[in-house]
């Protein structure tokens, strides 16, 4: 521990033995480094912080939601782009001395570097603007940080509003553009059909391709035959009740006779045959008996005995309805098997007009669609493009405005004045030990023991008359004078540079 001592004692006697060399050497080391530190210009930063709010129930009806966060998106990243601070560059003071297109690239290139747009919060934008140019005035470029940042969001809201709309209505207007065009194709292929139609009229009656036709008419067909079998049914239902209904009815005490027991007696054999009775049962057969010799009697009566049954009345007139539904039915199916028959006979023997046919009509359905489909896209942005204009989802609040700087952000000059006289003195001393240890003196007798290898006996101490006393404490002063200096010279600049930051406040 001693031997350390003895070193740090040793080296602080050189430096200060040297004490004049390392004074001169902090003085132009100081100097130096103020006028570098002086050279450099003061950096003035404005902030300005914009909230951008998408919340809208409308925008998120119609899906616009997803869009207005990819718009935001995209602003974040093309906000400093080259063209939007070509921008800026020509709507401040940064434009005034551009006067070529190098010169404007190298202006946009230091504005890159000087701008940063920063995304802290989901909504939240925060614009940083510095300027430092050496070629104006402290003032100067504190106002220009601000203008900056106050172009840089009127970039933000043009990019945003008049970009948006403009880019929905080059799109409305290309959708118009392929709308007319759609319009054109499918006019000349309505055109087509018809002029195809018309040529080949004979050949292709009605509308519609011929297998389409066939396959319509087969189908109503199929109903007509449906209809026309439950019909019949019915008319054998009708001849089945017909054929156990007397046509005339015995009224008792008007004379009824043979007549009249005919008529009751086959009325019961009819009901019997209703029940499901045969031929071959007893009491059919003892009933058919019966009627052969009541017919028998009757016929000996002559003209005269029974009614006519209202029934049988009622019953004719519903037979003739369903006969006339059938034969109705029967024609109608007649004609429908004419038209298969006719049809089937064009497409086999005019194939190549059936396939023509059904090509243009293909044609025409596939144009009719897409343009369909292109009116309701171009409605459906309309409505997009009304509510982006008149109820605009994105909301602009500029949280703070643009700052104006009261002081330089950068360099820290005070910091950096203290910091060249530490490295003045620290570079005097350093010199003036290096000296030392080169010129090869001893400060102490235990180092020129060790230097020697010999033990030291004494040391003579410097004696001093007081003429020379005096001459020494006359150079401590200057000295202490040169270090006051250096202290003074360092406090004069700090008052400078804190009256400069006064000023430009």
């Amino acid at each position: 521990m001693s031997g350390l001592v003895d070193q740090i004692r040793a080296g602080l006697h050189s430096i200060w033995h040297r004490r004049w060399i390392a004074l001169g050497v902090a003085w132009i080391v100081c100097l130096a480094g103020w006028l570098a530190v002086g050279a450099i210009p003061n950096k003035y930063e404005s902030h300005a912080r914009i909230f951008v709010r998408i919340d809208d129930v409308l925008s998120d009806q119609i899906g616009l939601g997803a869009d207005r966060h990819r718009d935001i998106n995209r602003v974040r990243e093309t906000l400093t782009s080259a063209v939007n601070l070509e921008k800026v560059v020509r709507a401040t003071r940064l434009g005034e001395k551009v006067t070529s297109e190098k010169q404007m690239e190298g202006a946009v290139a230091a504005l890159a570097n000087a701008v940063k747009v920063t995304n802290s919060q989901e909504n939240l934008f925060e614009i940083a603007a510095t300027s430092g140019s050496g070629s104006y005035s402290d003032a100067d470029n504190a106002h220009m940080a601000q203008d900056i940042a106050q172009k840089m969001i009127d970039v933000f809201r043009e990019v945003n509003l008049s970009g948006g709309r403009g880019e929905m209505s080059d799109t409305l207007a290309f959708m118009d553009q392929q709308l007319a065009d759609r319009q054109k194709d499918l006019e000349a292929a309505e055109q087509k059909r018809q002029q195809f139609e018309a040529k080949n009229a004979g050949m292709l009656p009605g509308t519609g391709a011929v297998s389409a036709r066939i396959e319509g008419t087969r189908a109503e067909l199929r109903g007509i035959e449906s209809d026309l079998t439950a019909a019949q049914s019915g008319l054998a239902s009708i001849n089945g009740q017909m054929a156990g209904t007397p046509q005339t009815i015995t009224v008792p005490g008007a004379g009824g006779g043979a007549k009249g027991a005919l008529a009751q007696a086959q009325s019961d054999l009819a009901a019997m045959r209703a029940r499901g009775l045969t031929d071959s049962h007893p009491d059919v057969i003892a009933l058919k008996a019966q009627v052969a010799q009541l017919a028998r009697a009757a016929a000996s009566e002559g003209g005269h005995g029974g009614t006519p049954n209202p029934a049988y009345a009622s019953l004719q007139s519903i037979k003739a309805d369903r006969e006339a539904s059938v034969a109705a039915l029967q024609s109608r199916k007649a004609g429908l098997q004419q038209d298969i028959a006719q049809l089937t006979t064009q497409q086999y023997s005019e194939p190549a007009v059936a396939a023509e046919a059904s090509r243009i009509n293909r044609d025409y359905e596939v144009l009719k669609e897409q343009y369909d489909k292109l009116l309701r896209d171009r409605e459906a942005l309309r409505l997009r493009g009304q509510v982006e204009s008149e109820h605009n989802a994105i909301k602009f609040e500029v949280i703070d405005p643009p700052t104006t700087p009261h002081g330089p952000s950068a360099p820290n000059r005070p910091l950096l004045l203290a910091g060249v006289l530490v490295a003045g003195l620290a570079t005097g001393c350093g010199v003036a030990f290096a000296l030392g240890q080169l010129r090869g003196s001893f400060a102490t007798t235990d180092e020129l023991e060790r230097a020697i290898g010999l033990p030291v006996l004494g040391a003579v101490t410097l004696a001093m008359t007081p003429a020379a006393t005096a001459e020494h404490r006359r150079h401590l002063k200057w000295f202490a004078g040169g270090m006051s200096g250096l202290v003074l010279v360092l406090l004069l600049l700090l008052a400078l540079e804190f009256m400069k930051r006064r000023l430009v406040a």
